[in-house]
């Protein structure tokens, strides 16, 4: 078994160089504009005397109609401070996430001249796991309180298959995938292939933003997940054709294998040890290779239909 994984990881290896060398683009003459806030050290470090003053630095976060009390007693409120304690142990130097993020927005601006840097603001949400980032065009949020470390105690109600991504190393993959949504027109068609074709866009556009971050880390697989797909994926894509789903318009075929779950609903053994959004996966080996086979740039891999995309790729699962 041991032998097996390490072909595999060798495998991925290969493939993930490959991979990085076609998106690999000179992005140091591109000057930015774009400032990063601890906000977060600045609020739990206000008191009576100064809470105005960051209430004018930072309008958009301070209701007009909370009084300052209201804030004070946030600023002391012991489970907030006990987060922002433990951001400030995994947070106090921020220079590597500062410079993920400047070679993030680079890259953007290079598919995309009229992209405008964000100026990003941490601070601590309250372990609002549905907002962990918030981009708002000139800004964007970032709440370190949900990248403290998969293991953190703060995390112990959380499913395993949602805090195994709390780590601070997909806070720039978490960016690009808030940003991504505003490049790529939103899927109207409900048969299984464009569903998955749309996600593997968006995990190339991945690709192409981010081409040093690993694979696993770009679709928020464990390395054993992302393991487990290659070595099934031609068993995977057998059962999408043997079961006709690709042009199929069921519903449940998104929440079965294309949503964040704990594992994908084969409805067979393979169940348990799957991971969830295969069919993701399998989308975004689907762009690939049609990236491969087709002499394209990014923009015209947005604007290409899934059918013409899924014709063109000439896609072969590895067996």
């Amino acid at each position: 078994m041991n032998k097996i994984f390490g072909i595999i990881f060798l495998i991925l290896a290969v493939v993930s160089c490959n991979n990085k060398e076609k998106n690999v683009v000179d992005v140091s003459n591109i000057v930015l504009d774009f400032k990063i806030n601890r906000f977060d050290q600045e609020f739990y470090a206000a008191n009576e005397t100064n809470i105005g003053e960051l209430k004018n630095k930072y309008p958009y976060l301070f209701p007009f109609e909370s009084p300052d009390s209201i804030w004070l007693q946030k600023i002391n409120d012991p489970e907030e401070r006990e987060l922002f304690k433990k951001a400030e142990v995994i947070f106090k130097n921020f220079n590597k996430e500062e410079t993920q993020i400047e070679d993030l927005f680079k890259h953007i601006s290079y598919y995309h001249p009229t992209f405008k840097a964000p100026n990003v603001i941490t601070l601590i949400n309250n372990l609002d796991y549905e907002n962990k980032i918030i981009y708002a065009d000139s800004l964007l949020f970032v709440s370190l309180d949900m990248y403290l470390g998969k293991k953190d105690m703060v995390y112990r109600d959380f499913p395993e298959y949602l805090s195994k991504n709390y780590e601070k190393s997909q806070i720039v993959v978490d960016i690009a995938n808030a940003i991504v949504d505003r490049f790529i027109t939103a899927n109207r068609n409900r048969q299984f292939i464009d569903q998955i074709i749309y996600e593997g866009k968006k995990l190339y556009m991945l690709d192409s933003y981010m081409p040093t971050i690993s694979d696993a880390d770009k679709i928020g697989y464990t390395n054993d997940e992302l393991a487990w797909v290659v070595e099934n994926e031609a068993q995977m894509w057998k059962y999408f054709i043997e079961n006709q789903l690709l042009y199929s318009t069921d519903i449940e075929l998104y929440s079965r294998f294309i949503a964040n779950a704990p594992f994908s609903k084969f409805f067979i053994d393979i169940d348990k040890e799957s991971p969830g959004k295969v069919g993701a996966w399998l989308g975004w080996q689907i762009v690939r290779s049609y990236m491969n086979n087709n002499n394209v740039t990014l923009h015209q891999l947005l604007q290409t239909n899934a059918d013409e995309i899924f014709k063109k790729s000439k896609y072969k699962p590895k067996k």
